[in-house]
């Protein structure tokens, strides 16, 4: 997969992206990550990328020349249109059902505005959707184009070991996940659970998904709303609520 990113600051992306299991992904070929100087194509002689807004206002505008040309020099050679998406709290907030939607696409174009914004008719022009990281405002749109490159690329055959890696992990299937323990056995008077020792990979299923369920009721009701339990999980909603129910009395 192939993520270009439109940017004021190229040496953040870089410098953050070819770290760790990213950087060994595009080390190994399975992603690539461009980042995109939008200066470079700034016809002004200081390299200037925005300007005053039209109607007046506090703060500057990402002028749409330098923009519109940078995204030109990506697909001047494509025999298709990638999916260009503009980071901005306006946008579908980015949720782990959106990231599995975006990892079946074979390109994405990042833009990262900056400032007050950028000029309307660059997202009228060449964005396909504008997409939000969560309901507050950043300074720039880099950010939120590493989470989303991130959160995408994990789901990249070969970028995890396993599927079994993000399959089981918060959100995937809709539930928080479950607690997780290493050595020691003991720590500070807290043990690990004694069916996690057990060896009965049965009982250690269920107590895994009883313990997500359980952690999903408490901490996210929201999700937990919107869970559709099959008749496994029905019983162990079940039990939980008993257990709940009689740990308050």
């Amino acid at each position: 997969m192939r993520f270009d990113v439109l940017t004021l600051f190229p040496e953040v992306i870089n410098a953050v992206l070819k770290e760790s299991i990213i950087g060994r992904a595009q080390e190994k070929g399975i992603i690539e990550i461009n980042a995109v100087n939008i200066r470079d194509f700034s016809k002004n002689k200081h390299k200037k990328a925005d300007d005053y807004p039209y109607g007046g206002g506090g703060g500057m505008i990402m002028t749409a020349q330098p923009i519109y040309d940078a995204y030109l020099s990506i697909v001047k050679d494509l025999d298709y249109k990638p999916k260009v998406i503009y980071l901005s709290p306006q946008g579908r907030v980015l949720t782990q059902e959106v990231v599995k939607e975006l990892s079946g696409e074979k390109h994405l174009v990042l833009l990262c505005g900056h400032y007050e914004g950028i000029d309307e008719r660059i997202i009228e022009e060449i964005v396909d959707e504008e997409v939000s990281i969560g309901d507050y405002v950043l300074t720039g749109g880099e950010l939120p184009a590493m989470v989303l490159i991130d959160s995408v690329s994990r789901l990249i055959p070969g970028v995890l070991s396993t599927e079994e890696s993000y399959s089981n992990e918060s959100h995937y299937n809709g539930l928080l996940e479950y607690p997780q323990y290493t050595r020691p056995v003991e720590f500070n008077g807290r043990k690990v659970p004694d069916i996690l020792l057990s060896g009965h990979h049965a009982n250690i299923t269920r107590w895994r998904r009883k313990e997500a369920i359980k952690r999903t009721y408490l901490k996210r009701p929201d999700l937990f709303e919107k869970f559709e339990p099959n008749e496994d999980d029905k019983e162990l909603i079940e039990e939980l609520l008993k257990e709940i129910k009689k740990e308050n009395l």
